[in-house]
């Protein structure tokens, strides 16, 4: 008895002991995995941003920050320094050591950007130069941390204000004005004027982000594509915010400047009337505000689409240009859409005579939609980032 006694014991203690074993080689498997992640990522972002320098012929000069700064400037990502939420993961409000404040955008591990994004983004905005594009001050890249930081946006974004009953009220006609124009001359600097030469594909109100004198600036450059001597081309893998989306990426994958264009006058339509063109309702009629403002334009009354807050500010001659430019922007074939520097030519020119818009794309409000997951997201303001796979315009 004694003898069966002694084996038990010598049992139990040799499994516990192999236990303990086993726990201290697995933890320290562990952390052997997440140094070399970390070395691998830093090696990754060194390797990515070499190729890139010599694929583009130029230099990416970047501040690379470390997890301990942005820890402290962020007070650890508290939640009162919060300030949005992306379909990439949150941005947090951030003051350096030296009292400058800052955006960061921490990427969620769970969301669908992958260190190929990630280096897209920073790789894009460190080398574009813009008045009216956000800056990039730098990024970090350790262990499993990746995170942007950006100049700090002290108005967030464009949705905050023009779908906002109460905050639209601070954007009279002149400042939306000089809005649609920053977003329109930013745009012809990508896409003809930047070295590398940009198609953005997510062009939308709540990637314009407003300083504090409420000049625009695009923002979220992370699904962005660089075009040479191609002009047009085509993705199996769709994605961006329905809404804004060109009928042509929409429901074949194929885009190019155009693309943008169509998102460009979406966006146009959007500040001039305070609605949404995702989600648009009218009691009389099921058009969605392109429809809409395509319906009013034929009825020839096209003042009716304007904001009701505006009625005070506006020149309706400039307002009505600017509704025209936009239906201009969104007609259903690319190659009747103006080119971005013909815009900005035709809403800076108040005695051109501007072509008549033909039909537009995606008039009607669609329920053929399928959401890609590991790309939709909320922003801080609104809630209507979705990969479109499928719809049917006319």
């Amino acid at each position: 008895m004694a003898l069966i006694i002694v084996v038990v014991i010598s049992t139990i203690l040799g499994m516990l002991l192999s236990g303990v074993v086993g726990y201290y080689i697995c933890q320290l498997k562990k952390a052997r995995k997440r140094a070399q992640q970390e070395s691998n990522s830093y090696k990754d972002f060194k390797e990515e941003s070499q190729q890139s320098q010599q694929s583009q012929h130029g230099d990416l000069e970047l501040p690379l920050f470390d997890t301990s700064t942005i820890f402290a400037a962020t007070n650890k990502f508290s939640y009162e320094n919060k300030i949005g939420q992306g379909g990439f993961g949150p941005v947090y409000k951030g003051q350096l050591p030296s009292g400058q404040e800052i955006a960061v955008k921490r990427l969620s591990q769970d969301s669908g950007q992958g260190l190929k994004e990630f280096m897209n983004e920073v790789v894009l905005i460190a080398k574009l130069q813009h008045r009216n594009l956000v800056r990039l001050l730098g990024c970090c890249i350790q262990g499993e941390e990746r995170m942007l930081v950006y100049e700090y946006m002290p108005n967030k974004s464009l949705d905050c204000f023009i779908f906002d009953q109460t905050r639209r009220k601070e954007l009279p006609w002149e400042k939306r004005f000089n809005i649609i124009m920053g977003i329109a001359r930013a745009l012809v600097y990508l896409h003809q004027d930047s070295r590398l030469r940009i198609i953005h594909r997510d062009l939308k109100a709540s990637n314009i982000l407003l300083d504090s004198e409420m000049d625009p600036k695009i923002s979220d450059f992370g699904i962005a594509r660089i075009f040479g001597e191609h002009t047009e081309e085509k993705t199996k893998r769709v994605m961006g915010t329905y809404g804004y989306m060109s009928p042509e990426y929409a429901m074949s994958g194929h885009f190019s400047v155009k693309s943008d264009v169509f998102s460009f006058g979406v966006l146009v339509l959007e500040i001039i009337s305070g609605q949404k063109n995702w989600g648009f309702y009218h009691p009389d009629h099921d058009l969605n505000l392109i429809g809409h403002a395509w319906k009013l334009w034929n009825e020839e009354k096209p003042w009716e689409l304007v904001d009701k807050v505006l009625e005070e500010s506006i020149s309706i001659n400039d307002v009505v240009r600017c509704i025209q430019v936009g239906l201009l922007c969104v007609q259903q074939r690319p190659e009747d859409r103006p080119t971005m520097s013909s815009v900005v030519s035709m809403l800076s020119t108040e005695t051109a005579v501007l072509p008549y818009p033909k039909e537009p794309g995606f008039c009607m409000e669609s329920s053929f939609i399928k959401i890609d997951s590991s790309w939709s997201g909320q922003d801080p303001c609104t809630a209507n980032d979705v990969t479109v796979t499928t719809l049917y315009g006319r």
